[in-house]
């Protein structure tokens, strides 16, 4: 029976045939499934295949090759108590499992992959003999990375892997495993897992004296896995916070629209001017000193004009759909601005929010604008209502409590995070200045009295949307007929703690 055995069954190969070539010096027999059996046969690497073992050739397009018996007792063996049981079956024990799966995220990444192509990167056999490596670990090394390699080459090589080295080994193979059946699941439309993968390292977290990274959900596709950052420095904690707050709310209010946001709140959001350039202007005229330092999102491709506005003012990130080669020339003096082109975003997955030990989840806030009633004598005017669709989605997209008041196409005044609703009325008014006169005003939750309708009223607001559903909705309604205000009520609230 032969002592040092390994089973190999990999689809990336990255680093294989140097890690092999160690294990045949070292004296290793090697047994290989068919890929794997003729990369390393190519690089001169002395193999017996899977076929040979089990005495059955793969089955199904490849679908059955190492789900055999021969194969797993060879692994789940515990050595000498199964000893008269596998010497009379006649199957030779595996010492050491080296085995990375089909490539089912990069194929669901991939654009235009079909279900059919997705389902067949669903890796069956590769789980089963990494979980029964891993399971048996006091016997079985169990390799499921590239980057192991070396160390296990190493500790093969000075007389076998310890028990530590075979614990931590197995410990990272159910991670594999669990993170892969998580993307799947994800991928299936679960919502009773979540599994996370680390991307990269970030300097800090929000304060210097947090350590932080970037992870992403197995399954998903966010924009920023997409994006591309043309300039700048790296992307920190807090970027990636106001990025994805800025992009978010760019991609609901459409093409061509443009926000400004600071600590993931909207200080200014516009769209319909006469080009992008317009539009930028009157995002950032929204609260031009809270811009100051602030992330921008430009749905539409970044233009030269929109470019030269840019260069003259202090900019954390700016986020566009694209940008021409002139705008990105302008920018390029601007070694601290972080630049990103990306696609919109995509609010289908599931909505996470960390708390002590675990997380609260819940389906995505969708905004809509459907099913609408105006409650008050004063109907809404055509302009209005347009004006309200801005002011509603940009409110769902602060954080409560929220009132934000918008003059025609921008926004002019945000009260965001305020812990009374009176007090975001009267934030978003001291904001809006003399602007809140003829303006528009959204609350993302129902005023309980009739105070903070007031206050929007006396500051010349004419129109107000909010959801509705008070004790005290007829005495709010009855302020607005009072100022003459339209109001309207929706039905749908839109907390964002």
């Amino acid at each position: 029976m032969v002592l040092s055995r390994a089973l190999i069954s990999v689809h990336d190969k990255t680093g294989l045939p140097a890690f092999a070539s160690r294990l045949a010096a070292a004296g290793w027999e090697i047994v290989a499934s068919g890929g794997t059996a003729a990369a390393l046969e190519e690089a001169g690497i002395e193999v017996i295949e899977v076929e040979e073992v089990t005495g059955a050739p793969e089955m199904l397009g490849g679908r059955v090759k190492t789900l055999h018996p021969r194969i797993h007792a060879g692994i789940l063996s515990r050595g000498s108590n199964d000893d008269a049981e596998m010497e009379a079956l006649g199957i030779e024990l595996f010492d050491l499992v080296v085995c990375n799966l089909y490539p089912f995220r990069e194929t669901v990444a991939s654009p235009g992959a079909s279900e059919e192509e997705i389902i067949e990167n669903i890796d069956i056999g590769g789980p089963a003999m990494i979980r029964a490596a891993a399971k048996n670990h006091h016997r079985v090394g169990v390799v499921v990375s590239p980057e192991s390699y070396h160390e296990v080459a190493e500790a093969l090589e000075a007389g076998g892997l310890d028990d530590e080295i075979r614990a931590r080994l197995a410990a990272d193979a159910f991670a594999h495993t669990a993170a892969y059946d998580a993307a799947i699941s994800t991928w299936m439309g679960g919502d009773r897992a979540l599994y996370l993968h680390h991307v990269a390292d970030l300097r800090y977290g929000e304060n210097p004296h947090q350590e932080a990274a970037l992870h992403q959900e197995d399954g998903a596709r966010p924009w920023w896995s997409q994006m591309t950052q043309h300039q700048g420095k790296e992307m920190s904690f807090n970027n990636y916070a106001d990025a994805d707050a800025a992009w978010g709310l760019a991609s609901s209010l459409g093409p061509g629209a443009v926000v400004v946001v600071k600590h993931t709140n909207p200080s200014g959001a516009a769209r319909g001017g006469a080009g992008t350039a317009e539009t930028f202007e009157m995002a950032w005229e929204g609260d031009s000193l809270a811009a100051f330092g602030g992330v921008v999102g430009i749905n539409a491709e970044l233009d030269p004009e929109t470019a030269s506005l840019l260069a003259d003012r202090f900019v954390e990130v700016v986020v566009a759909r694209s940008a021409s080669p002139e705008a990105l020339e302008i920018l390029s003096a601007k070694k601290g601005l972080r630049l990103i082109t990306a696609p919109s975003v995509d609010e289908a997955g599931l909505d996470f929010r960390r708390i002590a030990g675990g997380f609260l989840v819940q389906t995505p806030d969708v905004v809509e604008s459907e099913g609408w009633e105006t409650v008050s004598a004063r109907p809404v005017t055509a302009a209005e209502m347009e004006s309200l669709r801005l002011a509603w989605v940009v409110a769902a997209h602060t954080k409560s409590n929220a009132v934000v008041i918008v003059h025609g196409p921008k926004v002019v005044g945000v009260g965001a995070g305020d812990q009374s609703r009176v007090g975001a009325a009267q934030r978003a008014v001291i904001r809006a200045e003399d602007r809140a006169k003829g303006g528009v005003a959204a609350s993302d939750a129902f005023f309980p009295f009739r105070d903070g309708l007031d206050t929007l009223a006396e500051a010349g607001v004419t129109a107000v949307v909010e959801p509705g559903g008070s004790v005290r909705d007829e005495e709010v309604i009855s302020a607005a007929d009072e100022h003459g205000v339209s109001l309207v009520f929706t039905g749908r609230r839109h907390f964002r703690h």
